[in-house]
C-alpha cells in the first residue's frame, strides 16, 4: 500500500517555506493547500488583464524541477503585497500541483493582472525552485557520503591516523574538515578493518567532504532566504534585481565541489572494486563506475558553459544525480569487499561460493566499526540474494527518492549523534594546545598578572577542569597511573609516616577514599585482608583519618611543633602549599579610614610583600580573618597608632606573643622584611 501523502500549507501568517517542503511537493509525496488567511487577502476587484504566453517556466526542465518551480511561484504570489493578485492564478497552480498528471499546460497563453505579471517576471521562481531541489539533495548527500567513505576506509585497509592531525589546537584549523574527521572516527570506532596503508583517496576525505559541507550550507542559506522573500519594487520588481546572479554564484561553488566529491568517491570506489573477489561483480561495479564518472566530467563541462542561470542549475542538478550514483557504487564496492555480498547464478557459481565459504571459515573475520557495521547490516537486510542485480539493488538504497533512503539517512545521523560522547580523544571545546614559543609568552604574562593579584591579597577561583575521581576509577581502575588525585601529596606524607610501602600508596589511598561511605573497621579489613597491610600500620592510619574538625583547626594541629607531618618532607611541602599567599594583613581598627589602609598596603606592595587590608572597629574580625586565612603577620592601626604616626606589628601564630609596638610608619616595612 502506498504511503498517504502529507499536506503542506502555504500562505499562513508567520509560516516559512523550506527546500525540504519544495522537494516533497516536487516529487509528489505531498499535496498543497492555501491557508484561509491568504485566500482572504486576494483581490476581489475587477482588474485590467494582460496576456502572457506562459507561466515563465522554461522548457527542458524535468517534471520534478517544473513542479518545484510552480511551488515556488505559488508561494511568491501568496507573499506578494501588491494588492493585485486574484485567487484565479494561485488556484490554477494549486490544481496542477495536486493533480497526478505529469504533463502540464504551462506554455499556453494566460491572462494575468499587472501585479501578477511582476511576480511571474521578477520572482526567479524556476531558478529558486531548482535551487531548492539541489539544496535538499545535496544536504542529504553531505550527511550520507561520510558513512560510505568510512566503508571504503575499511575495505581499502586505509590508514586513518591523519584524521587526528587536522585540529592543531591553535584556532586556525579547518572547522568542517575537523568535523568530518570526527564523524568518520565515530563511524569507525572500534574497527579492526582499517590498516596502515597510506591511501591518498582516504587522506583527502576530510577536506573534500568538509568543503562540500561548507558550500552546501551556503546554498541552504540562500535558498531559505529566497523561498521566503516576496517580490519587492512595485511594477518593476527592482527590489529583486541580481537574485539570479547571486544564486548562480553560490551554485557555481557547489558545482565545483560536487565535481571534486564525485571524483574522490569514484577513485575510492574503483580502489575498492579492484579487491572484489567475484570477478563478475568486480567487472559490473568497475564498468558502471567508469560510465558514471565520464557522465560527471561531461556534465560538469556542459554546466560551466551555460550562461542562463536556470539552465546552469538544471545541469548542476543532473551532475548531483550522477554523483549520487557514484557514491552508491562506492558503497556497493566496499560492501562486497567487506564480505557482504552473496553469490548467485548457475551451478558453477554456487560451487565456487561454497568453496569460498569454506576458506573464509578459517579466516579471522575483520571487526568493523560500530557505525559501519550498522550500515553493512542495513544493506544485507535489504538485498535479494536470488536473482536480480545486487549492484543495482544497492544503488536503489542510495537513491534519495527510494522508500528505504530516509531510514538509512536517519540511521547514519543516529550513529553520529548518539556516539558524540564516545568520539576518540580530541581537544574539548574551549581548550587548545600551545606551542613552546607561545607558552613562554603566556607564562610570563600570567606570572605578572598572578603576582599583582597575590600581592593585593587576591585568592584564586577556577572552574572544574578535572574529571571526578570516581568516574575515572570506573574507567581505568584504582591503580592506574593515569589518575592523579590533587590530595595525594598530603596523603602520601601521612602514609609514609604510618609505614605504608611506597608501592601501596595509590591502592591504600583508594581504600581511604571509601571512608565517606564505610566505617573505618570495614576499610581496615580491606587494607589488611585484601591489600596486605599489617594491622598495626592500618591502626596508625586510623589515628590520622579519624581526626575531625574545621579545616583550619586541623591544619593548625598538623603544624604544631613536634608534629610528625612537619618532620616528613612530602607532607611538610603539602602543608606549606595550603588555604593563602598573603603575608601581611593591614588591620585598621577605626571606621572610615579606608585611605589610611590603602596607603599602608601600597607601601607593602611596593616592597613586593603580599598584603591585604581590612577596615572595621570590630577587633575580633581582624584576628579571625588572619587566623582563618593563615596570614602570619598583622599591621595593627588603632586610635593611638593613628594619633602617634606609628603601627603595631603582631605575629599571628597560636601560642606566640611576639609583638612590636610603636614602629614608625616610615620604617615598618623594613622591620617586617627582617621578620618575614
Amino acid at each position: 500500500m502506498a504511503a498517504e501523502r502529507t499536506t503542506i500549507t502555504l500562505g499562513g501568517k508567520g509560516s516559512s517555506f523550506s527546500s525540504s517542503s519544495v522537494y516533497k511537493i516536487a516529487s509528489g509525496v505531498a499535496t498543497v493547500r492555501i491557508d484561509s488567511s491568504a485566500i482572504e487577502r486576494f483581490s476581489t476587484k475587477p482588474l485590467p488583464l494582460i496576456k502572457r504566453t506562459s507561466f515563465g517556466i522554461p522548457q527542458g526542465l524535468t517534471t520534478e524541477e517544473t513542479r518545484a518551480s510552480l511551488a515556488v511561484l505559488l508561494n511568491k504570489l501568496l507573499l506578494s503585497n501588491s494588492g493585485s493578485v486574484r485567487s484565479a492564478l494561485p488556484v490554477k497552480i494549486l490544481e496542477i500541483l495536486n493533480s497526478k498528471v505529469e504533463t502540464f499546460e504551462l506554455w499556453d497563453e494566460i491572462e494575468v493582472t499587472e501585479g501578477e505579471n511582476v511576480v511571474l517576471e521578477k520572482s526567479c521562481s524556476s531558478l529558486v525552485g531548482v535551487c531548492s531541489v539541489i539544496d535538499h539533495k545535496s544536504t542529504a548527500l553531505s550527511q550520507i557520503v561520510d558513512s560510505v567513505a568510512a566503508l571504503s576506509c575499511e575495505a581499502a585497509k586505509g590508514d586513518v591516523s591523519s584524521f587526528n592531525s587536522l585540529d592543531s589546537g591553535d584556532g586556525f584549523g579547518y572547522k568542517d574538515a575537523i568535523s568530518v574527521a570526527g564523524d568518520l572516527k565515530v563511524l569507525l570506532n572500534g574497527s579492526k578493518a582499517v590498516g596502515k596503508v597510506e591511501v591518498e583517496e582516504v587522506s583527502k576525505i576530510p577536506r573534500i567532504h568538509g568543503k562540500f559541507r561548507e558550500v552546501v550550507r551556503g546554498v541552504h542559506s540562500d535558498a531559505r532566504v529566497e523561498l521566503n522573500s516576496g517580490v519587492k519594487g512595485g511594477k518593476t520588481g527592482s527590489g529583486n534585481s541580481a537574485v539570479g546572479e547571486a544564486l548562480g554564484t553560490t551554485l557555481l561553488g557547489l558545482c565545483m565541489s560536487v565535481k571534486s566529491l564525485g571524483e574522490c568517491s569514484f577513485l575510492r570506489g574503483k580502489l575498492c572494486a579492484e579487491s572484489i573477489g567475484d570477478e563478475s561483480v568486480r567487472k559490473v561495479v568497475l564498468e558502471k563506475s567508469c560510465v558514471e564518472y565520464e557522465k560527471l566530467k561531461s556534465g560538469y563541462k556542459s554546466a560551466l558553459v551555460e550562461e542562463d542561470q536556470c539552465r546552469f542549475a538544471h545541469k548542476l542538478n543532473e551532475c548531483l544525480g550522477i554523483v549520487w550514483r557514484i557514491v552508491g557504487l562506492e558503497a556497493a564496492a566496499a560492501f562486497f569487499v567487506l564480505g557482504g555480498g552473496d553469490k548467485s547464478g548457475d551451478a558453477a557459481d554456487k560451487e565456487e561460493a561454497k568453496s569460498d565459504k569454506k576458506k573464509k571459515k578459517n579466516d579471522k573475520k575483520a571487526v568493523l566499526g560500530k557505525g559501519t557495521s550498522v550500515v553493512i547490516q542495513f544493506i544485507k537486510e535489504r538485498l535479494v540474494s536470488d536473482g536480480g542485480d545486487q549492484v543495482e539493488q544497492i544503488l536503489s538504497l542510495y537513491n534519495p527518492e527510494s522508500d528505504c533512503f530516509d531510514y538509512l539517512l536517519a540511521k547514519v545521523k543516529e550513529i553520529v549523534e548518539s556516539n558524540e560522547n564516545r568520539r576518540l580523544p580530541k581537544l574539548p571545546k574551549g581548550t587548545r594546545d600551545f606551542a613552546k614559543e607561545q607558552m613562554i609568552v603566556r607564562e610570563k604574562a600570567f606570572s605578572i598578572i598572578q603576582n599583582v593579584f597575590k600581592k593585593h591579597g587576591a585568592t584564586a577561583l577556577d572552574t572544574p577542569v578535572f574529571e571526578l575521581r570516581e568516574t575515572l576509577m570506573g574507567k581505568y581502575g584504582e591503580d592506574s597511573k593515569l589518575i592523579y588525585d590533587i590530595a595525594d601529596q598530603l596523603l602520601d606524607g601521612m602514609l609514609e609516616i604510618c609505614g605504608v610501602p611506597a608501592e601501596k600508596f595509590r591502592t591504600i589511598c583508594s581504600s581511604i577514599d571509601k571512608l565517606d561511605k564505610q566505617t573505618f573497621e570495614q576499610v581496615k579489613k580491606e587494607m589488611v585482608e585484601e591489600k596486605g597491610l599489617s594491622s598495626e600500620i592500618a591502626d596508625r592510619i586510623g589515628g590520622f583519618v579519624k581526626e575531625k574538625g574545621a579545616p583550619m583547626e586541623l591544619l593548625t594541629k598538623l603544624r604544631q611543633e613536634g608534629s610528625e607531618f612537619l618532620a616528613n618532607s612530602s607532607s611538610k611541602e603539602a602543608l606549606d602549599e595550603l588555604t593563602t599567599e598573603t603575608q601581611v594583613l593591614v588591620s585598621v581598627m577605626e571606621d572610615n579610614k579606608l585611605g589610611e589602609a590603602a596607603e599602608l598596603a601600597s607601601m607593602l606592595w611596593e616592597a613586593d610583600i603580599n598584603a591585604e587590608y581590612l577596615v572595621t572597629k570590630r577587633q575580633t574580625k581582624h584576628f579571625d580573618r588572619a587566623k582563618s586565612s593563615g596570614i602570619p603577620w598583622m599591621v595593627v592601626v588603632g586610635k593611638n597608632e593613628l594619633s602617634g604616626g606609628v603601627v603595631t606589628l603582631k605575629k599571628v601564630v597560636e601560642g606566640s606573643k611576639e609583638e612590636v609596638k610603636d614602629v614608625p610608619r616610615d620604617s615598618f616595612v623594613a622591620e617586617l622584611l627582617k621578620r618575614l
